[in-house]
């Protein structure tokens, strides 16, 4: 029979996994909008925006109850600290993607902008490392943390450089400067959810092996042994 700090546990993984669910949604509400797809349900966007910030606080409200009633083992502990961290990051990821939903009421000629300098992809890529991000939790698994290190790193690469072209064609046509301004301001919130999620990848690096790794030391002793 499960004891109460394993109940409590479960419990705890399973607020996350619903909250980095609500999370992904949005995510995905967010990327459609941008490739000029239609949101599927404004209300349920808001709800759902109040539903992950409602999620957090039971997750802090959990962990505070461990930590008061119950004597927690060290990778418990490590569990519980990181839990704390991941439902943080995510909330953020949320925020950045109701942000990117706000932004694109101001991009006009968005089928246009998106195609000239690829942003599809760079929305993709997003909606693939919150995907494996969410994965990487559920299952405790080590090799995602490296797969969404690489995404990460490609979407800062990509979204610098399409940032450079919106620059470059605001200084000839006058006429894209809000909408290419507004543009910048969802990439960059792009790159922000990357680094988030790299940061959710780090928390299950710290569960697993007890240290605590940054993905710019990673990427870098990756590249010393290509």
């Amino acid at each position: 029979m499960a004891s109460h700090l394993e109940i409590e546990l479960e419990k705890l993984k399973n607020v996350i996994v619903k909250i980095n669910n609500l999370a992904e949604n949005q995510v995905f509400e967010a990327v459609g909008i941008l490739l000029s797809e239609p949101l599927s349900d404004k209300k349920q966007v808001k709800k759902t925006e109040n539903k992950i910030d409602k999620l957090e606080v039971k997750i802090e409200d959990i962990c505070q109850s461990i930590f008061a009633l119950q004597q927690p083992v060290a990778s418990d502990l490590r569990f519980i600290m990181s839990a704390m961290q991941i439902s943080n990051e995510i909330e953020r990821i949320g925020d950045l993607a109701m942000s990117m939903i706000k932004l694109n009421k101001n991009i006009n000629s968005k089928y246009e902008l998106v195609t000239k300098f690829n942003i599809e992809e760079i929305g993709r890529e997003v909606e693939k490392i919150v995907i494996k991000t969410n994965v990487c939790f559920q299952n405790l698994d080590a090799e995602a943390i490296g797969e969404i290190y690489i995404l990460n790193n490609s979407i800062k690469q990509k979204a610098t450089a399409a940032v450079q072209n919106i620059i470059d064609d605001i200084k000839t046509n006058s006429k894209s400067i809000v909408s290419g301004m507004n543009l910048i301001m969802v990439l960059r919130n792009i790159e922000r959810m990357g680094e988030h999620c790299t940061n959710i990848a780090e928390s299950v690096y710290f569960m697993i092996n007890a240290k605590v790794i940054k993905h710019e030391k990673h990427t870098d002793k990756n590249a010393e042994e290509e």
